[in-house]
């Protein structure tokens, strides 16, 4: 193994030969045995010789030997080349430079050296010390951030992946609820061809049986529906959506027909879906329609052209290109109209506790309501279940009942401290459900709108004035808009609709369009409001997005 060996440790020879020094020349600077003093002074005789014992030595500067002149010590320094010189030197090829003692300089760039090594002793030295202690530090916390980091990106990559599968996971219930419309629809235009086929065929055997009988009365009486039979129901071509996606400028997004759905990225928080309409400050009415339905109540949206209404009296009557009225088993009024994913009617009758439907004009109970419980609002679902309001005789308890098919599934009437959730009262519970499957309740009663999530819990309560309102808020019929998820709510006694959007948070007020004493309130499947009016049985159509 190699070991470090001091200088103590090393023979010191003379110059002028090999054997180990004894004497020191001051004056020559040269270390010299006893053999060899004589022969340097004898040698050197010309000059003085300070010869002392080698511990008494003085070291003096030792010139540099001139590489030109090798045997001169180089006294001088030129200025100008900047290397020593010899006295032939400087009369030689320095003559006429600048030229400097070189003791003198020497003594400069020593004292510059001392300097310097102070510096780096007593500054330099313990800076780079602190410095090496604070990037340690550094490396330190770097690698700590980085842990941290990796830690991060591991929950953000399972914040995503949650994100993305919630998103395309609520892209796949809007195409569903989107099928579920075309077929509901669709199914519509069977119910009325199919209804236009009975008839049909009824009208052709009474034909036959006029003919064969030949009887002048019945021939004289005889009434033409050839001109209502011509007026085939309308098929309409239902937009397909088209699937598109955005990766520009890192925002990564998702279209499918009017629905967007944005990854949040760095930010926490579930996906939202932005529905690409908009809410323009202003309302506009595109259609006006008398319907001669007296005090009318009642307004229920079939595909984008027709709707359902109702109000005083048994008859139910189909507004649009091809009006209809059907006959209801109510005594007095239907208590309120829904319309099923076939497109059949669907009405409440209140005296007779029978949710009952249409078909082919006719009608058939689906549902009779326990003895001492009345139905009144009434809303299908997206699943097809059946959402019924129904109150007691004595108006004292209301509640909401889901049927599926004939089996009740669900009842809610009261909040988890077991109070009544409703007010009692006589006015009924008005019901629409939202895309997010809230079930939203108009409480007439307590002049409240309630809204509750699938299990019949309360997410919110909405009651406020509306912004250029001077009463109180005062709900009537309540519809969800399938597009966007806005809540959309009558206010009779300020004359206006509140818009909401699924969370609650009021977005506007539709007070624009002429809303005199508003009851009846649809929305079409084009997202247009259908509004009744209780006085003058009017129906404004009012487009509110853009």
């Amino acid at each position: 193994m190699a070991t470090a060996i001091t200088w103590a440790q090393i023979a010191i020879t003379c110059d002028l030969c090999l054997k180990s020094v004894q004497q020191f020349c001051n004056s020559c600077q040269i270390g010299l045995c006893r053999d060899c003093i004589n022969k340097h002074v004898n040698d050197l005789s010309s000059r003085p010789h300070n010869i002392v014992p080698f511990t008494d030595r003085t070291v003096q500067l030792e010139y540099p030997q001139c590489s030109t002149h090798p045997k001169q010590k180089c006294e001088a320094h030129c200025e100008i080349c900047d290397v020593p010189a010899c006295i032939q030197c400087v009369t030689g090829p320095h003559k006429g430079h600048t030229v400097l003692d070189i003791s003198g300089l020497i003594g400069r760039k020593k004292e510059t050296i001392k300097n310097e090594t102070n510096e780096i002793e007593k500054f330099i030295l313990p800076k780079n010390k602190t410095l090496d202690i604070l990037t340690d530090n550094k490396i330190s916390l770097i690698n700590s951030r980085f842990e941290d980091f990796e830690k991060q990106t591991k929950d953000q990559r399972k914040r995503w992946h949650l994100e993305v599968d919630n998103i395309f996971d609520k892209l796949n219930t809007r195409l569903h609820s989107l099928r579920d419309h075309h077929i509901a629809v669709l199914n519509s235009v069977k119910s009325q061809l199919s209804s236009q086929k009975c008839s049909m065929i009824q009208t052709v055997q009474q034909n036959k049986d006029i003919l064969s009988l030949n009887r002048m009365s019945l021939i004289n009486n005889y009434k033409s529906k050839l001109a209502e039979f011509r007026k085939s129901p309308y098929i309409p071509d239902l937009p397909q959506p088209s699937l598109q996606t955005n990766t520009e400028d890192g925002k990564h997004s998702v279209t499918i027909g009017r629905y967007t759905a944005k990854l949040t990225q760095t930010l926490m928080g579930d996906a939202s879906f932005l529905p690409t309409m908009t809410l323009p400050k202003k309302s506009k009415v595109v259609a006006v329609i008398q319907t001669h339905v007296k005090k009318l109540c009642r307004v229920v949206c079939l595909l984008s052209t027709s709707a359902w209404v109702s109000g005083k009296g048994k008859f139910i009557s189909l507004v649009g290109p091809e009006p209809q009225t059907v006959k209801s088993t109510c005594e007095r009024f239907p208590s309120d109209l829904t319309i099923n994913r076939q497109g059949e009617l669907v009405y409440s009758d209140r005296e007779h506790r029978a949710i009952n439907i249409v078909k082919d004009g006719k009608t058939e109970t689906l549902i009779t309501t326990p003895t001492g419980w009345h139905p009144e609002g009434l809303h299908c679902s997206r699943s097809g279940d059946i959402l019924a309001s129904m109150g007691t005789t004595d108006s004292s308890q209301h509640k909401i009942v889901r049927y599926h098919g004939e089996t009740v599934a669900q009842e809610i009437e009261k909040d988890e401290k077991g109070y009544p959730l409703f007010q009692r009262g006589k006015y009924a519970l008005l019901l629409s459900e939202n895309i997010n499957e809230d079930i939203v309740a108009s409480d007439q009663n307590a002049d409240v709108m309630v809204v509750l999530d699938r299990r019949g819990k309360v997410r919110f309560r909405y009651n406020n004035q509306p912004p250029r309102g001077q009463k109180p808020f005062s709900p009537r019929q309540v519809v969800t808009n399938d597009i966007t998820g806005h809540i959309i709510v009558v206010d009779a006694r300020n004359s206006c609709l509140h818009i909401l959007d699924q969370n609650g948070q009021f977005l506007r007020c539709v007070d624009d369009c002429g809303l005199e004493n508003p009851t009846g309130l649809g929305v079409d499947s084009e997202g247009r409001l259908w509004v009744g009016f209780y006085l003058t049985g009017m129906v404004k159509v009012i487009q509110y997005l853009e």
